[in-house]
């Protein structure tokens, strides 16, 4: 046999068997036959996700996944997930999309693909509506309360200015309630966190004043999908021109969406 026959051979095999191999078909043909979207969502993050009283899932991130079952027409089915497995319940298949307070970053980039950003997610300093503060310069001879150690503690330590008293509390608890019984101008913490400071005293809701790190949430799904991560933007775009994203954000959030969002 010569080589060159050899050759053909070899190829034509190749060509055989790559035939015979189907052709991947996007995740979005598998949720329409199916008739149900499988959506990865957390159970103790209020208020994106929590179990109420009702004993039902409720939160920012199951109503958002049932605005997609909504538009896409099919069942939806739920599955409650933690920070540490979201993504690899999605990987695996386990699920077609993650919406779970999910932050995008370069190293989960490598893994997965994100949709646009649903909801705002950030850290910054907070005080009554009537404080004049807008600026890090503004934050000069005030008393910020702050959770020690944690994120916003470092973001906060960057970059204020000098004349700043940073009172660091042991728990989230002791750094709300200091700021709850005035014994702070301001408190530094994430915008989830405010939601809970506003239902526990609503005379003391505190404003947006300096932000500190902007992190949006965004739908995670599996890489190579591009006709089910194009549909989950275009619902997404809808629903943000409609105000279905903005009545969420007001109703969880209790705040308007950010207008870059």
């Amino acid at each position: 046999m010569t080589q060159r026959y050899r050759a053909l051979l070899a190829a034509l095999f190749a060509g055989l068997m790559l035939s015979q191999v189907p052709a991947h078909a996007d995740s979005l043909d598998d949720v329409i036959k199916r008739g149900t979207l499988k959506v990865a969502v957390p159970q103790d993050f209020p208020p994106f996700g929590s179990v109420g009283p009702d004993m039902q899932p409720r939160g920012l991130d199951i109503d958002t996944a049932k605005l997609l079952a909504e538009q896409l027409k099919v069942k939806l089915e739920l599955t409650p997930v933690n920070s540490t497995n979201r993504i690899p319940f999605l990987t695996t298949g386990k699920v077609d999309l993650v919406i779970s307070s999910l932050g995008k970053n370069p190293e989960r980039e490598k893994v997965i693909d994100f949709s646009r950003a649903y909801a705002p997610f950030y850290l910054a300093v907070f005080g009554p509506p009537d404080a004049a503060v807008a600026t890090l310069d503004d934050l000069k001879g005030k008393t910020i309360s702050v959770t020690r150690g944690a994120i916003e503690d470092i973001e906060l330590t960057k970059v204020a200015p000098e004349g700043v008293t940073i009172k660091r509390f042991e728990d989230n608890n002791s750094t709300i309630a200091a700021y709850l019984a005035g014994q702070v101008d301001l408190i530094a913490s994430g915008n989830v966190v405010m939601v809970a400071i506003s239902e526990k005293n609503p005379k003391r809701v505190p404003a947006l004043k300096v932000k500190l790190k902007d992190s949006p949430v965004y739908v995670g799904v599996n890489k190579n999908e591009p006709a089910l991560l194009g549909k989950v933007n275009d619902i997404l775009t809808t629903a943000r021109a409609d105000g279905a994203l903005e009545k969420n954000a007001r109703t969880w959030l209790k705040e308007p969406l950010p207008a870059d969002l």
